[in-house]
């Protein structure tokens, strides 16, 4: 096909003005607001008096009111009916999960849940277990279902001698168990409770209760004692449910105007309960009244205390007093304790309002203190094999948690009430201890030098001395002491801390005092405290075997103190970081210390010192990755090393600052994102100085921004990812032409269309082995675009960059598969035409394009027009061989497409220019087979037929007539 390029004279500002669209006035209404119609209806007449209240509409696709049926979340399966044995079950999974709840929705209040898992962790044993359990035999089981069936005249009195029996025990079983047989032992004793409740058999439910507490009576696994009575109250605690459950149960009520009784509400009262209910209830605790041994009476009545609330409102108080008391008669310490510790829980459970038990339980317990040198217990002791300390550190779970009770809500007499009764008593670690962990701290630290004493003064009985002083540090950490008592509390806390030669004990101290020291002091405390740490902690190595310890000490200082120069001013500081000589763990020590630098840092700084001291983390952080480290670990130390740098800034003196940068690449040579980001920061400065100067650049300015230029171009190649070195290139050329420098522009340009050869066709691209040419096809396009504002060097011919790029496009891979390249060079000829322009769309400042340099040269457009025609030659060879095969014919309508649109807008459609005949052509090719969309073609024709140029108006009977 004979034809010869003309290329269209556009005036793109005729254009842009006939282009133009009026801006509407803004709108104060959103399209996707609430749809709100209001109604209003007017008065017609004086007389009338009737008036309409306002219809609102409200659109439901807006959130309003309407249902939508599809927004129910209740599975429809799940609305099935269960059969009675399973809906029974899932009532009482249910119920129980209500009463827990109820129990444990106080945030303030720490659940028996959680304490619960910590005793079974720490209270353990290698002995066996003694465990006494009986149990009826069948034909037992079916003499004393026939005595009660004779005496059903007399029911209670039948099943009161039921259990006589049952608890006489008529079949004993005696086992030494371990542990973990021990547990499961337990556990099929709940699962029998269950059971047996299931099949209506009451009385032995009441007997496994009875038995399980009586195994709470036996201390020969001291040891394990905590963790018995957790395991022990698990099966209390259900039987206590399951009796509240059938009570509740049996107490239906009519309602007035009801057909059908119904159970009570959760919140009924004494008044609703029908006296069937109110009968059976007392039935309950009367069987537990005629049980003969206090242990099991006690802990059977408070496992059911809550029952007390179908008879009256206000018997708990009366309850919960009388069964401390009762408390009062069991010999063992430590048996009484855990019982009392018991009765607490209930108690705060049920009514957590009633206080009055609470600090007798207390003082009840202080008072055994006297017994533990009794002979009772020495024998115990001796015979176990324990001493005294390890025997009061079972006591901790039981005191701790009735201290809890007691300090929950508690006002700050309350506390004071319970320093007394201390000091009546022996004053002993173990209870000091309970008092820090459990009151409010701002109690305690406004007594904190009195408790700094008394720690001091104190035996040291169940807990070390150390603990207490970490529990004082917590409180004085959460609440301020009073300012007068600051430093003589530190004085006297550390007199005592820095004498500790055991570096668990007293790394265990040091850990949260610092952080006292670091949010109330000075850098002077903060440092002779580091230096004090370095001292206790070299010898020996120490520092090895409580890094975890040291990791604290660094979050806390580093998390109170802002100014970091006052915190590099430390002279301890940096070889208290040199502790970490374990590699991972200094890692991420110097990972803290540069997050906490980049987030508090407030502003920009310049001081050496500090940046020195940064600079060495950082480094210590590049230095620690290897080929091995993972690409996360990569990316968290590139952005912190990065969030670093952007806090470095020497204000407007810009060499010092690009000095900054050459020294960081140096530093960092191995993080391609931190590369990345230092050749960002070097073009900030370019474009800065080029805005301070106003783009009039002098001598200086100029050398400058042509060493900023140098700095990229030589950092470029040193990164591994082609795809980032072809995007830096192209920018990195960009800011060079904008500041003048047009040679190291070039050499950008040049060296971008060189690394084209280096790009794969296939690369893993998200996780994923993708193609890259949808990228270098978006990239090229950019690059085109960027090359019509570059002028052509003297030294080289006409368009020597575009020519070279058109022969780079040919270094990459193209798949043959696809018309990527096909359209690289379509969008060449568009470049290619507004380069033929008198004016061009588009123009860097202060910089000559070809433009002003050719003006409209013909022999300059000839030489563009030659080089289109050689790129249309490429297309049309390519279309061509697609329409040899009729495999091809979609991409080949594409491409006739595209090519259409592009001479369209481009070309000069005079009648000598032969262009004509091709696009009607390619206009043909598109519309063939109707593989294209119908109305994208219709939309085309109609958009050329409505130009009003005359060429058009050669071309659209020609297109009609296809």
């Amino acid at each position: 096909m004979d034809y010869k390029w003309k290329p269209r004279s556009r005036n793109y500002e005729l254009e842009r003005r006939r282009l133009a669209v009026e801006l509407e006035d803004s709108t104060t209404d959103h399209p996707l607001q609430t749809v709100i119609a209001t109604l209003v209806e007017t008065k017609t007449s004086k007389s009338s008096k009737e008036t309409k209240k306002p219809e609102t509409i409200i659109d439901p696709l807006a959130g309003g009111v309407v249902d939508d049926p599809l927004s129910v979340t209740s599975d429809p399966l799940s609305l099935v009916l269960l059969d009675p044995l399973s809906r029974a079950a899932a009532e009482k999974t249910s119920a129980k999960k209500e009463v827990k709840a109820v129990m444990e929705t106080d945030v303030t209040f720490e659940p028996w849940s959680s304490k619960r898992t910590t005793i079974l962790g720490s209270y353990t044993t290698s002995d066996r277990i003694p465990i006494t359990t009986s149990f009826l035999s069948s034909d037992e089981r079916a003499k004393l279902e026939t005595r009660a069936q004779a005496a059903s005249g007399d029911k209670v009195k039948a099943r009161l001698e039921q259990l006589d029996d049952m608890e006489d025990g008529s079949v004993k079983e005696t086992l030494n168990l371990s542990q973990n047989e021990y547990v499961k032992k337990i556990d099929n004793l709940n699962k029998t409770l269950d059971n047996a409740w299931d099949k209506d058999q009451r009385v032995k439910a009441l007997k496994i209760a009875i038995q399980c507490s009586k195994l709470l009576v036996d201390t020969s696994v001291i040891q394990f004692y905590p963790s018995k009575f957790v395991l022990i109250t698990d099966i209390l605690d259900n039987f206590g449910f399951l009796v509240y459950d059938r009570i509740r149960r049996k107490s239906m009520i009519t309602p007035s105007g009801a057909l059908k009784p119904v159970m009570l509400p959760e919140d009924f009262t004494s008044d609703q309960v029908p006296e069937s209910g109110k009968e059976t209830c007392r039935n309950w605790f009367f069987k537990i009244a005629s049980i003969r041994e206090l242990i099991p009476r006690f802990y059977v009545e408070a496992a059911i205390l809550k029952c007390y609330s179908y008879l009256t409102d206000q018997e708990y108080t009366q309850a919960l007093i009388r069964l401390t008391n009762m408390i009062r008669g069991i010999g063992d310490p430590l048996v009484a304790c855990y019982a009392r510790a018991y009765l607490c829980r209930v108690g705060m459970s049920l009514a957590p309002e009633i206080k009055t038990h609470l600090l007798p339980n207390f003082t009840d317990y202080l008072a055994t203190l006297s017994q533990m040198n009794s002979d009772k217990v020495q024998d115990i002791l001796a015979i176990q094999s324990l001493d005294l300390p390890r025997y009061h550190l079972l006591f901790v779970p039981g005191v701790e948690w009735i201290l809890q009770c007691i300090a929950h809500k508690a006002s700050d007499s309350i506390l004071q009430k319970a320093l007394e009764s201390i000091k009546d008593g022996a004053v002993i670690s173990l209870v000091v201890n309970a008092v820090l962990n459990n009151f409010r701290p701002e109690y305690i630290s406004s007594r904190a030098l009195m408790f700094a004493d008394m720690i001091r003064d104190c035996e040291e009985i169940g807990m070390p001395k150390y603990k207490l002083y970490v529990s004082l540090g917590h409180c004085v950490v959460s609440a301020d002491p009073p300012q007068d008592d600051k430093k003589t509390l530190l004085n006297n806390v550390w007199k005592i801390v820095s004498k500790i030669t055991n570096p668990a004990e007293y790394i265990a101290c040091t850990q949260i005092w610092i952080e006292f020291v670091a949010k109330t002091f000075t850098k002077r405390e903060v440092n002779f405290l580091l230096d004090d740490v370095i001292k206790h902690m070299t010898p020996e190595r120490a520092f090895e075997r409580h890094y975890p310890e040291l990791v604290s000490v660094v979050n806390r200082v580093v998390g109170h103190m802002k100014d970091f120069a006052v915190l590099f001013a430390m002279d301890k500081f940096l070889p208290f970081i040199d502790l970490f000589q374990k590699e991972s763990v200094k890692v991420e020590v110097c990972k803290t210390v540069i997050n906490a630098f980049v987030v508090n840092q407030s502003g920009n700084i310049s001081d050496p010192m500090v940046m020195n001291a940064v600079m060495y983390l950082c480094k210590t952080l590049h230095d620690s990755l290897n080929a091995l480290s993972l690409a996360d670990e990569r990316k968290q130390s590139s952005q912190l090393i990065c969030g670093f740098i952007e806090k470095i800034s020497f204000g407007q003196d810009f060499e010092q600052q690009l000095s900054f940068f050459v020294e960081t690449r140096a530093t960092f040579c191995n993080l391609d994102y931190v590369l990345i980001y230092l050749i960002h920061r070097v073009n900030f400065l370019a474009m800065e100085t080029r805005r301070l100067v106003k783009g009039n650049h002098t001598r200086k300015t100029a050398a400058f921004v042509r060493a900023c230029a140098a700095y990229t171009f030589i950092t470029i190649p040193s990164l591994e990812d082609v795809l980032q070195k072809l995007s830096l290139y192209l920018l990195c050329g960009r800011v060079a032409v904008a500041n003048g420098a047009l040679s190291q522009g070039d050499s950008f340009f040049k060296s971008a269309i060189g690394s084209l050869k280096e790009v794969p066709q296939i690369m893993e691209l998200d996780h994923k082995r993708q193609s890259t040419e949808p990228i270098i096809t978006s990239y090229l396009s950019n690059f085109v675009a960027t090359l019509l504002v570059i002028p052509d060097n003297p030294d080289n011919e006409v368009l020597y960059l575009i020519r070279r790029f058109l022969n780079g496009i040919q270094e990459y891979p193209w798949s043959e598969k696809s018309d990527f390249k096909m359209k690289v060079y379509m969008n060449t000829t568009s470049l290619l035409s507004a380069a033929c322009q008198d004016r061009y769309l588009y123009t860097v400042v202060k910089v000559d394009s070809n433009d002003n340099l050719y003006a409209g040269d013909p022999k300059f457009v000839g030489e563009v027009s030659l080089l289109i025609n050689t790129v249309l030659s490429l297309l049309l060879e390519h279309m061509k061989t697609l329409s040899a095969s009729e495999e091809y014919r979609k991409r080949l309508a594409l491409l006739s497409l595209g090519l259409f649109a592009r001479l369209v807008v481009h070309a000069d459609l005079s009648d000598g220019s032969g262009i004509l005949p091709l696009l009607v052509n390619l206009w043909t090719q598109a519309q063939r087979h109707k593989i294209l969309d119908k109305k994208l073609l219709e939309g085309i024709h109609r958009s050329v037929s409505c130009r009003s140029d005359q060429q058009f108006k050669n071309l659209v009977p020609q297109l009609t007539a296809v």
